[in-house]
């Protein structure tokens, strides 16, 4: 299990890591689309935009389907829970970190401020 939740974290951080597999998400989210509206929507080739789709693919946040000559994109059923869920894990990580050295300032503070000469 945790082996298959650390691949797929590597596939989906792969796959965000591209600014224009970012892009095609959000356009997705927004309607279906074929490889070659995706690749004029981006100014690529062909070639190109069918291997950012093919790493969103292999991530599980796109699916293809062939109907005759075209191939449609759409969303895929992975929705980044995984990925959601281990951030989240590293933010709540931190923000304990940061309230505990906000305490520590705190308490450092009063002590200044309590041994500080009163005129």
């Amino acid at each position: 299990m945790v082996h298959h939740i650390t691949t797929q974290l590597d596939r989906s951080f792969a796959a965000l890591s591209d600014a224009t597999r970012r892009g095609v998400l959000e356009q997705l989210g927004r309607a279906d689309a074929s490889i070659t509206e995706l690749a004029e929507n981006f100014h690529m080739t062909l070639t190109g935009m069918k291997k950012h789709v093919g790493v969103l693919e292999q991530a599980g946040l796109v699916t293809t389907e062939k109907v005759g000559r075209v191939r449609t994109c759409r969303l895929g059923r992975h929705r980044l829970e995984d990925t959601v869920m281990w951030i989240e894990s590293y933010r709540q990580l931190w923000d304990a970190r940061f309230e505990a050295l906000d305490e520590v300032l705190e308490d450092l503070k009063r002590k200044e401020k309590a041994d500080a000469p009163h005129e």
